[in-house]
Parts: C-alpha cells; sequence; structure tokens
C-alpha cells in the first residue's frame, strides 16, 4: 500500500476587486435600457417623448446604482478548491469549488476555474445560486494527460444579486501546483493479483532450495551428508541428540528498476482503453510503479534510476509503504528529454551503488542501427555482477505494418523497411539472451504485465 495523503491539499482564499473597474451592469439593466429607446417611436411626432426616455434611462441608472450598492464586498466571498482524490495520468477525478457568502443577501454567481489543458479542455465554468450567509459546492471532471508538477490557476468571480440590475467581478488567488501522479490503479491491480497468486498458484509451485542459502528457517535432527559447520550445539546439548539448522535460500533481495528517459521515450503510442496517446515513459513509469508495489509486497528492496543526459531520480534500494510513496513522487517528476540518454553514466552510477548481485530490471529502447547500440553493450557488460532483465518497448506501428500486406510500389518499400528493422532488433536482442540477460520485447500497452511476470518468474526460480 502506498503511505500518506496522496491527494493535492485543498486551498481557499478570498476575493478581490478584479481590475480598475470591478463592476457591470447586468442582463436585465442593458434590457432596460435597451427597452427604453421604444420612446424614440412616438419622439418622431412629439419631441417631449425624449423627456420620458431620459427619465426612464435615469430611473434604470439609480435602480442599477442601488442594486450595486447592496452587493457585498468581494471580501465577503471565500472559494475553496478541493480534489476528489490523487491525480494519476489518463485517470478520471474531480475537483470541486466551494463558494462561502458571509454577506447578508442571496447571490447569483458565475465563476471560471483557470485550469491548464493537461487537466482539463477547456476551463470548466460554474453558475451557482447562493443564499446569504451560506456555503454552496458544486464538482467537475478533470482528467490529467500529463504526469508531474502542473500549475492551476486563479478562479474568476462574476456575482450579482437576484435582481440582475448590477455585477461585481472578483478573482480568488488559488494559484498553485499540483502533482499528477503514475497510474495508481494498474499499480494496485498488480499488487493484488500477486496476492492471489501466492495464495493459489505460487506456493504450490515454489521450489525452497534448502542449505543454499543463509536464511535460517528451522531445526530438524543430523542426517548424514549434513554440513558439520551447520551443527547447532546448544541444541545438540539440550536434545541430547546431533542436531542441525536448516537453511532457506534467502527471500529478500534488491530490487533495482533503471528508466531510460532519453529521446526513444518520447514516442507517443496509443492507449485504446484510456483514448489518449502517452508517451512511452509514461508506460514505463506506469509499469516502474506496478514492479515497485509488487517486489515491496513480496519483502523486496527497491531502488530507483532515471536517467537522461545526467540522473534525474535516485532512490537508494529500501521497502515499506513509506518507500513506495516516496518512488510514486519521484515517478511522477520524471520526464523525456530530447537529446539521447547518457547510458554510461547511468551504468556507473549504479554499479558504484550497488556491488552485491542483486536484479537490475532496465526499462528502455534502442534503435536498429547497423552498429550494436551502447544500451546493449552495457546491459550485457552488467551481467557480470547483476542479473539483468533488458526490457526493450517497441512500437505497435512497426508490428502492424510487418503483417499488412503491401497493395501498392510505395507500402512494399515500407513493408521491406520494417521487416529489416524487425530483423536487426531480433538479433541484438538474441546477442543479449546468449550473454545471460533477461530479455523482454514487448509493446508499450502490454509492458506492466509483461514485467511483472518476469519478475515473479524470477522470485518464483531462484534466479538472483
Amino acid at each position: 500500500m502506498i503511505a500518506g495523503p496522496l491527494a493535492p491539499a485543498p486551498q481557499s482564499a478570498r476575493a478581490k476587486s478584479k481590475g480598475r473597474l470591478p463592476f457591470a451592469f447586468g442582463w436585465r439593466a442593458i434590457a432596460a435600457l435597451l427597452l427604453g429607446l421604444l420612446w424614440l417611436i412616438p419622439a418622431w411626432r412629439s419631441p417631449r417623448f425624449l423627456l420620458g426616455m431620459l427619465l426612464w434611462d435615469v430611473a434604470i441608472l439609480f435602480a442599477w446604482a442601488f442594486d450595486l450598492y447592496r452587493l457585498p464586498p468581494p471580501s465577503d466571498l471565500e472559494v475553496r478548491r478541493a480534489w476528489s482524490g490523487p491525480l494519476s495520468l489518463g485517470e478520471p477525478a474531480s475537483a470541486t469549488l466551494e463558494v462561502s457568502n458571509a454577506g447578508n443577501s442571496a447571490l447569483e454567481i458565475s465563476l471560471v476555474d483557470e485550469l491548464p489543458p493537461v487537466l482539463r479542455e477547456s476551463p470548466p465554468s460554474l453558475d451557482l445560486d447562493v443564499p446569504a450567509r451560506a456555503t454552496v459546492r458544486q464538482s467537475y471532471p478533470v482528467m490529467p494527460l500529463s504526469r508531474g508538477d502542473i500549475a492551476t490557476g486563479r478562479v474568476f468571480i462574476r456575482y450579482g444579486s437576484p435582481l440582475g440590475l448590477a455585477q461585481r467581478w472578483a478573482v480568488a488567488s488559488l494559484s498553485r501546483t499540483v502533482r499528477v501522479l503514475p497510474d495508481l490503479v494498474q499499480a494496485r491491480k498488480f499488487t493484488l493479483y500477486l496476492i492471489r497468486s501466492r495464495q493459489v498458484e505460487m506456493e504450490k509451485r515454489r521450489r525452497r532450495q534448502r542449505g543454499q542459502g543463509r536464511d535460517f528457517e528451522a531445526l530438524r535432527e543430523y542426517r548424514p551428508g549434513d554440513d558439520l559447520r551447520n551443527v547447532c550445539w546448544t541444541a545438540t546439548a539440550r536434545r541430547s541428540q546431533l542436531t542441525t539448522r536448516v537453511f532457506q535460500v534467502e527471500r529478500s533481495q534488491t530490487v533495482w528498476i533503471v528508466l531510460d528517459a532519453g529521446r526513444l521515450m518520447r514516442t507517443r503510442v496509443l492507449d485504446r482503453v484510456r483514448h489518449f496517446s502517452p508517451e512511452k515513459l509514461d508506460y514505463a513509469v506506469d509499469a516502474a510503479l506496478s514492479l515497485a508495489q509488487v517486489a515491496s509486497h513480496s519483502g523486496d528492496r527497491v531502488g530507483l534510476l532515471a536517467y537522461g543526459r545526467g540522473i534525474q531520480q535516485f532512490i537508494n534500494a529500501g521497502r515499506g509503504p513509506l518507500h513506495v510513496r516516496q518512488f510514486v513522487d519521484s515517478l511522477a517528476q520524471v520526464h523525456t528529454e530530447a537529446a539521447e540518454a547518457n547510458h554510461a553514466r547511468a551504468v556507473r552510477t549504479l554499479l558504484s551503488r550497488q556491488t552485491r548481485r542483486s536484479l537490475i530490471v532496465w526499462l528502455t529502447d534502442f534503435a536498429e542501427t547497423a552498429t550494436t547500440p551502447e544500451v546493449i553493450n552495457y546491459a550485457a557488460h552488467m551481467t557480470r555482477r547483476h542479473l539483468v532483465v533488458f526490457a526493450a518497448i517497441g512500437q505497435p506501428d512497426l508490428t502492424d505494418l510487418t503483417r499488412a500486406i503491401p497493395q501498392n510500389e510505395e507500402d512494399m518499400f515500407r513493408h521491406a523497411a520494417a521487416l529489416e528493422v524487425v530483423e536487426r532488433r531480433r538479433r541484438l536482442l538474441r546477442m543479449l539472451r546468449e550473454r545471460g540477460v533477461l530479455v523482454i520485447d514487448i509493446n508499450a500497452p502490454g509492458l506492466s504485465a509483461a514485467l511483472v511476470n518476469q519478475y515473479l518468474e524470477v522470485k518464483d526460480r531462484n534466479l538472483i
């Protein structure tokens, strides 16, 4: 589970006057003034009717001034913005605007919330009827389309009395930064999957290798062939028979998630379920969070290294709810870069921090060039000390192009080029497998499931 409140904290502010002339005519005052133009019809015959029109307009202006005078000052209005829960990439959420009227008269209030397009296509506009000394709230939907820190703006207010003659303009300063997190729903789903798998299937298939690890499990009677170094002499004296310690393979291991944020991860891939196109990095971040939750729930220590030209985020290996919460915040701030990632720097940083054997899960992609990409060489180099899972994120369009039947000469050339790229990719990944790297080559939408399944297989086979 993820500890701590993940939803952005609510924020409130008193309204202030907007502009040098923070008032205007209401629609009823404008309609009444236009209605006064009817006096021009009889004025064609008798100019004295112009005096009637003048008196009509003066009366409307006095009524408008009186209505404006009765409106409470903006400081009597307090606006509060709250969020229904955590803002998660691609997951629908809602925000609530709450208006408190400390004045002595009822108000008709129109609100416009200044939200960026990555939270909502157009700024929400709300109409509220707020009685005197009362609070009214209204919600509207939002859909986060980008991770990271997002700046929200002010709330613009236009309010008037039920007479509708005069209006005041005000603004509430609710500008703040909210954080859009990775897909928490998917991560929670894979954690539940792990629990069910453990209860039903994995415990039946688990091969516990006794005597090869150093985690103490139990005491039993000495048998021929047991290592004399494992004899427990205190238990032998107490039981009056030779007793040996039984060990099991260590369950708690260290898992490092290495996240490439270079230019190749900027490619957008359509998510047919959520109907928008995240970057490959967004899929990788969701998969990293799913794996981190599953590994932490399994008792493993999980670390993070996200890099572009430099190291963007680094979290030492740890476990527990607070550690996962730190993981979520760090993953939310990982962003793609326009330049090629510096794989050498990432590898040096990781190898200097992690000296004991561990599981390295590398989420990346590579260009299928004639030469061997350096990320391939570095992944193979790390197998000397660690078990490496190399997750290469494919492109669905390329797969579709290789399966399509060419209809004309142009399609034939595209098909041939796609086949050549796919074949180069297969050769490079085959070279990694031959050097002991566990390879996952899958399109972006299936990355999370494949990664979690690979991790469970590694744990089940005690490969670390």
